[in-house]
């Protein structure tokens, strides 16, 4: 344990290479019957002015016992800052590192990527902060035209990748949707989601297979529709 306590006393950090460490957030909602990406416009170099995911620099002390912050801490302060939004009310979750070298023009970064999910109703709430400029919802169907910075479209596409092949196996719908809704509904969702339509007999049989699973539950009420009242579920608060 001296060993231990004296080998920490005169570790030198300098000494060895050290990358830095950002988080970068791809925020993603509904709006219009689009699945939008919420991105920043740079105010600062590099790529001043250009569209970027939200995020920055994870915090870090400069003593073994104030190593900084983590990565989740880091994740909800950025969203906070850049967006506005309150974390508690976001589903938030990390998707993969990205560390290739030269994806950063100013040193070696390597950058933690997460995945945030936003009800629709909480979208106009959205504004810019920290170093941004504008902030606003594209269709994520169109940011490729746009030209990210850094790699942030590859980050997008990953993204998205993720919460397409989790829709079938999880309640990752959960925050897409109102808190109650009727099978049209969802499969409109699901059918934005994934970019095309979904078969409502396909779905149908998909749809009782989670009510079976308990995933689902039909909740108290009717939605008013043009032809009869409809019946209305809901996701049970166990996402997965």
């Amino acid at each position: 344990m001296n060993d231990e306590k004296a080998f920490l006393t005169s570790y030198r950090a300098k000494d060895y290479p050290r990358p830095s460490v950002t988080v970068d957030l791809v925020i993603l909602t509904i709006v219009d019957a689009q699945l939008r990406v919420l991105l920043v416009k740079r105010r600062e170099h590099p790529f001043k002015g250009q569209w970027a995911l939200p995020g920055g620099f994870v915090r870090v002390g400069e003593s073994p016992i104030e190593q900084g912050e983590d990565l989740d801490d880091a994740a909800r302060r950025e969203l906070k800052e850049e967006t506005g939004l309150d974390p508690s009310r976001v589903y938030l979750e990390q998707l993969y590192t990205f560390g290739r070298a030269g994806r950063d023009p100013r040193l070696r970064v390597i950058t933690v990527a997460y995945y945030a999910l936003v009800r629709p109703d909480l979208a106009p709430f959205v504004k810019a902060g920290g170093d941004a400029t504008e902030a606003d919802w594209f269709d994520v169907a169109q940011v490729a035209r746009l030209g990210l910075a850094f790699d942030h479209q590859e980050i997008v596409e990953k993204a998205l990748e993720r919460i397409r092949g989790k829709l079938d196996y999880t309640n990752i719908a959960f925050d897409l949707v109102p808190a109650t809704f009727t099978i049209p509904e969802l499969r409109h969702v699901h059918g934005i989601v994934l970019g095309k339509p979904m078969d409502p007999g396909n779905f149908r049989r998909s749809f009782n297979r989670w009510l079976e699973e308990g995933r689902l539950e039909q909740a108290p009420g009717k939605r008013i529709t043009t032809s009869k009242p409809a019946a209305v579920y809901r996701f049970k608060r166990e996402r997965d």
